[in-house]
């Protein structure tokens, strides 16, 4: 059944700083920008919040700037901006094929970096890329700024440190090496929601991040240093299998997971093409 719209309480800010007070003084309440997940769970009646904030028309909060070799990417960015940005494009080229794998183009057009990210689904199709590229999230409040590593933004499930009168405004990019790897394996080529995803960087320090295998996205410390000591990659699959946490759902079983992170690790780690290769 759906959520009767009559039921919710919706505000609307028109800078940032009215935002941010609105946050402070009138919470609890819950930022929207492209809604694609919120219009959703409205339709299905599983709306878990009633009170929310619009900043979809905050424009200081869009835009992609090159910074030291890396990139400052502010919170409302759309995933078609990022897919069609040369900066992207340069420095961090498989940022913008997680992008065009994000739903279809009303979802690309409407749906935000930061939406993805505070949405905190670890089936998110960027987050294993913001992993492995050892981003940043910048906080604001009112009170002030605060900066927190990508990879220890969330608690749990769906959960993060962000508090209640914070928003995401930017996400910090430092550079990221040569040899970047993507690949989303999912139902359909498009429209899926993924059945595992997975950002990797071939480099002297390999980085690999996986999502829909736990209950965040997550890097692979153990299966990193496996392979940058030199383990036969039959060992390094069998670290990544003991490291990862899938669980049976209605998109696939713990078992098919486990073996595609296997394999596609492999395939990345022996050169593979047939998932979106960088190598610069």
């Amino acid at each position: 059944m759906r959520t009767a719209v009559s039921a919710l309480d919706l505000r609307k800010a028109s800078s940032v700083d009215e935002a941010l007070a609105i946050l402070r003084d009138d919470a609890p309440r819950t930022p929207l920008a492209g809604c694609t997940d919120v219009y959703v769970s409205l339709n299905f009646g599983t709306l878990s919040g009633a009170r929310f904030l619009d900043i979809w028309g905050l424009d200081e909060l869009r835009g992609i700037t090159a910074v030291d070799g890396g990139m400052r990417v502010g919170a409302l960015t759309t995933h078609t901006e990022l897919a069609r940005s040369p900066i992207v494009a340069e420095r961090l080229p498989i940022l913008a094929a997680a992008c065009r794998e994000v739903g279809g183009v009303q979802i690309q057009n409407r749906g935000t970096l930061a939406g993805n990210v505070a949405n905190g689904s670890p089936a998110g199709d960027t987050l294993p890329v913001l992993a492995i590229a050892d981003a940043v999230i910048l906080l604001r409040s009112a009170e002030g700024e605060r900066r927190v590593p990508f990879n220890g933004f969330y608690t749990g499930y769906r959960a993060t440190v962000m508090r209640p009168d914070e928003l995401i405004v930017a996400i910090e990019i430092p550079p990221v090496p040569a040899g970047q790897w993507f690949r989303k394996v999912g139902t359909r080529a498009a429209q899926a929601i993924s059945k595992v995803v997975v950002a990797a960087v071939k480099d002297r320090q390999p980085r690999i991040s996986f999502g829909s295998v736990a209950a965040t996205v997550v890097r692979l410390p153990r299966t990193e240093a496996a392979l940058a000591g030199g383990a036969p990659i039959e060992e390094a699959q069998r670290v990544l299998m003991d490291e990862i946490t899938p669980i049976d759902d209605i998109r696939s079983t713990a078992d098919y997971r486990r073996r595609v992170c296997a394999n596609l690790l492999a395939r990345w780690w022996n050169g593979a093409s047939d998932g979106t290769e960088v190598s610069r």
